[in-house]
Formats: C-alpha cells, structure tokens, sequence
C-alpha cells in the first residue's frame, strides 16, 4: 500500500513540474518576437557608447596625438595585447626624448578590460564601439593604431635659438664663476694653514 502510494505522490510531482514547464513555454509562445534585422538596420541602429569594441588613437584636427610611449599600458595589458616600438630623437634644445614609433594592438586577444586606457597618463587612447571586426586570418587582428605618419619635431625659431644660446652661455659663466669662487678659497684656504701652524710654534 505504501509503495502504490509513494508511486501516485511522485506521479502528481511530476506532472505538476510538466504543467510548471510548459507554462513557461507556452507562454515564450505568445511572448512578441524581437528579430534585429542586421545588417540592414547597420544605419539606424548603433550600440551603445559604453559598449568596448576595438582600442584606437586620439587623434586632433592636425593630426596629432598625445601618446609619448611611456609604455603604462603596455604594462597594464594582463594578456600581452598593447606592443609599443619607440626610439630616442634628438630634440632642437640638443636633449634626447623618446618617440613612438609603432602601437601594435592586437584585437584577437584583447579582453576589453580597459586597464589601459585609464592608466594612460596622457589619455592618448580610448575604446569605440565599432563592432565590425570581422576578418579571415588572425593576422589581420593586429592593428597599428598610430597610423598617421610621426611629425618630425618642430624647429626653434631664431629667437628660441638666440634664447637657448644665452641661458647656454649663462649657465657656462655660472659654472666658471662657482669653480672660481671654490678655487680661491682652497688657495685662500691653503695660505691660512702655515701661517696657523707657525703661530702655533710660536
């Protein structure tokens, strides 16, 4: 009696979870279908702006940016994704500076953690929203974002030069004037030392 029992007590659970199951079903049934019609809506319908689809350049009107290839988000990358190549130029004020040379980004394996975007000093890069990545060969995934031509650095005018030239020249006269000034007063300290030394004997 017990078993017939417990065969009608599981029985009605199991139904009642089929008619749960096909509630939910049926009521996906009726639900309104939403079909996004892409790519022919590509025009009308965009992602939203905090969506993270692909790293590139600030670029301005001129055509600059302001990346100085310090490598903070190279370092920041958890997956090896941001290379930078740079080289050291000289500088018209005769100083050396490091310069980009090549940004290589390589979508494939990007997370889209945005660590690099938001250790950038200089906020030179940032993340849109241009889904459309979709290539053939893995190749074609590594990107570089400077792909303007790098501007030279700009020439001083005759007045910068003639200014360079004078605080040059200042800090020449400086330095002799210091190395002076030490010179005499070892010489002055010099002299004094014999004549503390025969006033001693005395």
């Amino acid at each position: 009696m017990g078993s017939v029992k417990e065969y009608f007590s599981t029985l009605g659970t199991g139904i009642a979870s089929l008619v749960k199951g096909m509630k939910v079903t049926g009521k996906e049934f009726i639900t309104p279908k939403i079909t996004e019609c892409y790519p022919e809506n590509r025009l009308t319908n965009h992602p939203a702006e905090r969506f993270r689809a692909e790293l590139h350049f600030i670029y301005d009107a001129e055509g600059n940016h302001k990346c100085i290839a310090c490598g903070s988000c190279e370092r920041a990358c958890p997956n090896g994704t941001i290379s930078i190549q740079s080289k050291m130029v000289d500088t018209p004020q005769g100083t050396k500076k490091k310069k980009l040379e090549k940004y290589l980004y390589d979508l494939g394996s990007c997370t889209f953690c945005q660590l690099c975007v938001t250790s950038c000093p200089t906020n030179a890069i940032e993340f849109d929203n241009d889904f459309e990545q979709a290539v053939f060969t893995r190749g074609k995934l590594v990107k570089q974002l400077n792909y303007l031509p790098e501007k030279p650095e700009p020439e001083l005018t005759e007045e910068q030069k003639a200014k360079l030239a004078a605080e040059r020249e200042a800090k020449i006269a400086e330095a002799k004037a210091k190395a002076a000034a030490l010179k005499a007063a070892k010489e002055a300290a010099a002299k004094e030392a014999p004549a503390a030394d025969n006033n001693e004997n005395k």
